[in-house]
């Protein structure tokens, strides 16, 4: 069994980020990146197959060379392979230009079973890569992952939805997004990280994946940050007096006035 992860390096949730004021992205200088959680539970997952079935878990991430300590953790976890996308033209991609690059750098992997990516990422929480990967790659998908079922190259799958569970039977090969429902990931032990430390990362620019340099980076990006900027913070609290329905027209009123709805 052939199974790949796909995971991204997102800055630390308990580290206050920055906004670089011009060109609208985050400052990643200086900031502590670590796996984006729910590419864990894909990961995860992944491992736990492989356990099970045999095979082999490759994980792959794009981006700066920074991201090997998030790919390094990812082997001390029981990932085998470790491919780092890594090209100043790869710089500034939304998730068309992102998913565009990944989707050409499996295809050079050649026979992949089973594709695993977390149901979103932390930092832009769009959900759209693991789709539009699929959508490449011409294969089915199954998003939102909170049980996985093997049998041979059949994969019965349940989906956590809001108020219901869905569960879909795949044929292999297939793309699966994961819920944090699916499992809970592993600590790698110390053991398992010393040798993460000296296993060899590949890496792959533009030139070692067939790409169309049109569609990479921000030209190949059809969306745009126009204005992003860090929420004030305020701990201005308003009481609102009356009868519960003139509190309610009050809120209402101070929703409207703050822009909230």
């Amino acid at each position: 069994m052939e199974i790949l992860v796909c995971i991204k390096q997102v800055p630390d949730p308990t580290v206050e980020v920055r906004i670089d004021p011009k060109t609208k992205n985050l400052v990643r200088e200086g900031i502590v990146g670590v796996i984006n959680p729910y590419d864990k539970n894909a990961l995860e997952e992944a491992i736990r197959i492989k356990e099970s079935q045999g095979g082999k878990v490759t994980v792959i991430s794009m981006g700066p060379p920074q991201v090997k300590e998030s790919l390094r953790e990812a082997l001390a976890m029981g990932a085998d392979e470790a491919i780092l996308l890594s090209d100043r033209e790869f710089g500034g991609a939304d998730t068309l230009a992102t998913s565009y690059v990944l989707a050409q750098a499996i295809k050079k992997l050649g026979k992949v079973d089973i594709i695993l990516f977390g149901k979103n990422a932390v930092d832009a929480d769009t959900g759209q890569v693991g789709p539009i990967v699929a959508e490449k790659l011409g294969l089915p998908q199954i998003t939102f992952a909170s049980k996985i079922s093997v049998d041979g190259n059949i994969l019965l799958v349940d989906r956590h939805l809001e108020e219901a569970t869905e569960t879909i039977k795949v044929t292999l090969p297939a793309v699966i997004t994961a819920c944090k429902e699916l499992n809970e990931p592993r600590y790698p032990n110390p053991l398992k990280i010393m040798k993460a430390a000296r296993k060899e990362i590949t890496v792959w620019g533009k030139t070692d994946i067939q790409v169309d340099a049109a569609k990479l980076g921000l030209k190949g990006s059809p969306t745009c940050v126009l204005e992003i900027f860090s929420p004030s913070k305020s701990t201005q609290v308003k009481i609102l007096n009356g009868s519960p329905e003139e509190a309610s027209q009050a809120l209402f009123t101070v929703l409207r006035e703050d822009k909230v709805i």
